[in-house]
């Protein structure tokens, strides 16, 4: 059973940062590119960013210069470290990667169940 786990949300205030991490198990053999997207409340999930498995990243222009996404491959992990959080990054932050597992034959994308980030004013 393949999985992706958020941690790291919580309740910050304006200004402040936070640092997630979504950490992948199961039979994994290889994993493409891994990111991170937010749903707020009332609208559309958004990319907030990506990183390839050779690392080059990409990032939504709102949290440029303000989020860092990296990963740690030996862990099957990857991280979002925030920075100067502003009241309008509140949203559940969603975990994604492309995954090759036992049984399949092309990489297959998967999702963690999200984890809350609240930036107070």
């Amino acid at each position: 059973q393949v999985q992706l786990v958020e941690s790291g949300g919580g309740l910050v205030q304006a200004g402040g940062s936070l640092r997630l991490s979504c950490a992948t198990s199961g039979t994994i053999f290889s994993i493409n590119a891994m990111g991170w997207y937010r749903q707020a409340p009332g609208k559309q999930r958004e990319l907030v960013a990506t990183i390839g498995s050779g690392g080059s990243t990409n990032y939504a222009d709102s949290v440029k210069d303000r989020f860092t996404i990296s990963r740690d491959n030996a862990k099957n992990t990857v991280y979002l470290q925030m920075n100067s959080l502003k009241p309008e990054d509140t949203a559940v932050y969603y975990c994604n990667a492309d995954l090759l597992i036992q049984g399949s034959a092309r990489f297959i994308g998967y999702w963690g169940r999200g984890t809350q980030v609240t930036v107070s004013s």
